[in-house]
């Protein structure tokens, strides 16, 4: 007589993390690696011309934001080498809560940019949707100061695609894959700049 197999112990594993990691791959394949180079070209030439990259963004882009600067600011270091200055304009959380409580939450980094940016600088900014309002204010702010600006974003690029001067538009609607997308990107265009730099070292 045969015995009854149990079918709830014999169903297939559950395989939504691979189907994540497999569209995930389809989405960083289409990254426009172009625009991730023309990035890393001016965030070089900014630092060679003694220049300052300001980076913000929302959640977890505030996140990525202040990854990005720690990988620009400390990963570049070599001791005779004049230092990259990369600022996250999302870290300061008593600057962030005073503009947000005392004018808007719209203006919490075109106010502190305002304080700071200079014409040559550059503003690296980083919004899944491209519609964070206080995003495009620090864009539009960093522009009128005469700054280059670059954004992440992805869905349709948002607003903010009309108002960067270079965008990278992760071709995805999934706001997971889009921010996955971004840590890939900023770690390339770290990779990059550090490249780069080591090579113009090794001209000297």
């Amino acid at each position: 007589m045969k015995t009854r197999t149990n079918s709830a112990v014999q169903a297939p594993p559950r395989i939504e993390s691979r189907e994540y990691l497999s569209q995930l791959r389809t989405v960083i394949e289409r990254l426009d690696t172009a625009v991730v180079d023309q990035m890393a070209e001016v965030i070089l030439r900014g630092y060679q011309q003694s220049r300052t990259v300001f980076i913000f963004g929302n959640g977890g882009s505030a996140a990525l934001a202040s990854h990005f600067a720690c990988d620009l600011g400390k990963g570049t270091i070599r001791a005779e080498r004049r230092r990259l200055r990369a600022i996250c304009v999302s870290d300061n959380v008593p600057m962030l809560t005073a503009w947000a409580n005392d004018l808007s939450y719209q203006e919490i980094f075109a106010e502190q940019l305002r304080n700071l940016i200079a014409s040559g600088d550059m503003a690296f900014a980083i919004s899944a949707s491209g519609n964070s309002m206080n995003v495009i204010r620090g864009l539009e702010v960093a522009r009128d100061a005469g700054a280059k600006t670059m954004v992440l974003t992805g869905y349709d690029g948002g607003r903010v695609k009309s108002i960067a001067d270079i965008c990278l538009v992760v071709p995805s609607d999934n706001m997971q894959h889009i921010e996955d997308a971004h840590l890939c990107a900023a770690h390339a265009i770290f990779t990059s700049v550090l490249h780069r730099m080591r090579q113009a070292d090794e001209d000297e």
